[in-house]
């Protein structure tokens, strides 16, 4: 028995009070995502955030992580016990399965990825990330807000002494990643400190000046802690073959192998490349794309394309625009979130308790010297406000919170809900809404350049066919964008597999979804309707919409 396995038993008496079977699968839904709302690992990933319980603790010690396994085969049980007969409706059949991706993501996490044994980075994201997230949402910062970041910034010296216990397969590129994102952390966690004092109380801004300096330091000898291990490391960072086929079959749910995501991956290529080069044709002479003067006007353009595209949205019959939908709405990136940007994707997307409150984007001042999709916005807030806010991310993840099944407000997908972002890209630009700026449809081109390679990238990644560096090479010279966003890309992507297929992949099976709905419904489909579907079940796999919406389950993987 490995000492991990040993101490799932033991702390089988530690566990909380979970039943071996539920009385129903709403049941152990709620169980399930009061569970994971404190197990849940904290990400870079902007789509996984999840509203967290008052007074969490962020603990990763070895105990914890053998009691949540043990608790992961209980929700398991109780999920095998309540599997649905055939003549169980479609709708409950899918709710069936969406919580059985949400287990096998667990199992992915905890039994198979392996993260937290692996990947340092994974505790800067635990310690620095945990409070990154608290510092999201727009001032004011309410009370129980600076409590729970003080709460975290307490936390640190405990989590990373949990890693030094856990951290005992690391792979070497990993550990050069958080060496660097640790760069003169003390520095850095010093100019957060002093930029956030003033929107705490001053009880807080007291207990945060007792508890840094504590934090500094043991973030600091974790750095030093890494570069002692960084050159006996193992170099691979593969998941192997065998893993990736378990997340694509169980948490995915995608019917494909890795050959044929490549194959698909190759055609859009090829596809996108083409369009760029008709529009570069059709830009011949034309003077380059204006930067915005400035972050205020930048701010005002998104405001009123904001606007626009809820309108256009609505006039052209694209997609219901519900009244109670908030705005989503760009500041910018205030000083206490300059010094470690880099943790994550800067926006706040609301949650299912903030449903009145307004989505938030943090932009750079407009400059050339931007990276990749900072710049873009710098020339046309339009693109992102498309796949990240309105008809995007926001918008998609605020009608699946108002979902009216309680298994579909909270499960969520990245295949689905970034396949979806990049949809609606195209969608838009097809639909007319970028008509008046060549440079635009350009830009949007580019990406579908970017998306199409992040399927070869984390396929290969995945395989062992990619290292690291080669994968960020590739991103580089090939998309072509900045070495460092390539690298952010890469790092993403070889640490989280299964990622960089999503936004391609799930385009992909959406399109096909819209073809054959198109095919099947005849006179009678309706785009807005078709769109309304989707959107509203946006955080469910394309696989079990198909089911849903054309009771067709052939492409959803047996469980």
């Amino acid at each position: 028995m490995t000492f991990l396995r040993y101490l799932a038993v033991l702390s089988f008496l530690l566990a909380p009070n979970i039943p071996a079977r539920a009385d129903s699968l709403s049941e152990l839904n709620d169980s399930f995502w009061q569970w994971r709302a404190q197990e849940q690992p904290f990400t870079g990933d902007d789509i996984p955030r999840i509203e967290r319980p008052a007074g969490l603790v962020v603990d990763w010690s070895p105990q914890t992580i053998a009691q949540r396994l043990q608790q992961l085969d209980l929700f398991e049980q109780r999920w095998k016990g309540l599997a649905p007969p055939a003549q169980t409706s479609v709708h409950d059949q899918v709710d069936y399965r969406l919580l059985g991706s949400a287990l096998a993501r667990v199992q992915w996490e905890l039994s198979i990825e392996q993260t937290w044994k692996r990947n340092p980075q994974f505790y800067v994201d635990q310690t620095l990330g945990s409070v990154f997230v608290l510092l999201l949402q727009p001032p004011p910062f309410a009370e129980s807000r600076q409590q729970e970041i003080v709460a975290r910034i307490k936390q640190i010296p405990a989590t990373l002494q949990a890693a030094r216990e856990n951290l005992t397969d690391m792979r070497q590129p990993f550990i050069q990643l958080a060496i660097e994102s640790l760069d003169h952390v003390s520095e850095r966690s010093k100019q957060m400190e002093t930029a956030l004092t003033p929107q705490l109380s001053a009880a807080n801004k007291e207990a945060l000046q007792q508890l840094t300096p504590a934090a500094r330091t043991a973030l600091t000898q974790y750095r030093a802690w890494l570069e002692t291990k960084l050159p006996t490391a193992r170099k691979d960072t593969a998941i192997g073959r065998e893993n990736y086929l378990f997340f694509l079959r169980n948490v995915a749910l995608l019917p494909y192998t890795p050959e044929q995501l490549l194959a698909m991956s190759q055609q859009e290529w090829s596809r996108s490349v083409a369009f760029e080069a008709y529009q570069q044709t059709r830009l011949a002479g034309a003077p380059p794309a204006p930067l915005f003067p400035s972050a205020d006007a930048q701010i005002q353009a998104e405001k009123a394309a904001e606007e626009r595209v809820r309108t256009f949205l609505m006039d052209q019959g694209i997609l219901t625009v519900p009244k109670w939908m908030k705005h989503y709405h760009n500041l910018l990136l205030p000083a206490y979130l300059e010094s470690f940007q880099d943790l994550g994707v800067t926006d706040d997307l609301t949650g299912p308790s903030r449903l009145d409150q307004d989505g938030t984007s943090y932009i750079r001042t407009p400059s050339p010297d931007l990276g990749f999709f900072n710049l873009s916005t710098a020339h046309d807030p339009r693109p992102i406000l498309i796949h990240e806010g309105v008809p995007g991310h926001y918008f998609q993840l605020c009608l699946g919170w108002h979902n009216p099944d309680p298994i579909r407000r909270h499960y969520y997908d990245s295949g689905a809900n970034e396949g979806l972002g990049f949809y609606a890209e195209e969608m838009m630009l097809q639909a007319g809404f970028l008509d008046d700026n060549p440079h635009t449809r350009e830009t949007i081109y580019s990406f579908m350049r970017l998306r199409a390679l992040r399927v070869e990238v984390d396929v290969k990644l995945a395989l062992g066919e990619f290292t690291l560096q080669q994968a960020a090479d590739y991103l580089a010279r090939t998309v072509p964008m900045d070495r460092a966003t390539a690298l952010d890309e890469a790092a993403m992507f070889s640490s989280t597999p299964g990622q960089g297929i999503s936004y391609q992949i799930g385009k992909l099976e959406i399109t096909q979804l819209l073809s054959d709905a198109r095919r099947k419904q005849g006179a009678d489909f309706s785009m807005l309707q078709f769109n309304n579907f989707v959107w509203n079940n946006g955080n469910v796999p394309i696989a079990l919409q198909r089911w849903e919406l054309l009771q067709d389950a052939t492409e959803v993987p047996l469980p």
